[in-house]
């Protein structure tokens, strides 16, 4: 069985088109505001990918994509620290220059070798570039209600 699908903390490369098909654009700040918070308190106070305590949560929203359909489904909304929320988003953290800090954080949280990173790297890549074939995705959020 692949080792990947056992990691804690993955990287989730969004397709290039749905970069702006989130939720924070497409609520009300009070709105998006209640879901973070949501998130926050179902937490506790800690990283729900590493566990670590964090004074300072961010909310992510867990995509899935049905490829042979063209959807892209919100699957959960959770609440994580910034290390974690680097590591998932590599895309955006290499483009800032920080994605040595990312890659460290990926491999202790899933205790796994400098390869296995980088396997798990690729096949995110490799996902994103077929995703990124598909020419318009509609998007999902009926799961929105669960958070709300």
């Amino acid at each position: 069985m692949d080792k990947s699908s056992h990691y804690k903390l993955n990287f989730e490369l969004v397709p290039d088109s749905c970069w702006y098909s989130n939720l924070r654009s497409l609520l009300t700040p009070a709105q998006w505001n209640a879901v973070r918070k949501k998130a926050y308190a179902r937490a506790g106070g800690k990283c729900m990918i590493c566990g670590a305590p964090s004074g300072r949560l961010e909310a992510h929203e867990r995509w899935e994509y049905d490829e042979k359909n063209a959807v892209q489904r919100l699957a959960d909304i959770v609440a994580v620290c910034p290390a974690c929320h680097a590591t998932i988003h590599i895309g955006r953290t290499q483009l800032k220059g920080d994605a040595r800090a990312a890659e460290d954080h990926f491999m202790q949280v899933n205790g796994c070798s400098y390869a296995e990173m980088r396997a798990a790297l690729g096949k995110a890549n490799e996902d994103h570039r077929r995703r990124n074939r598909v020419p318009e995705w509609k998007l999902d959020i009926s799961a929105l209600i669960n958070f709300m």
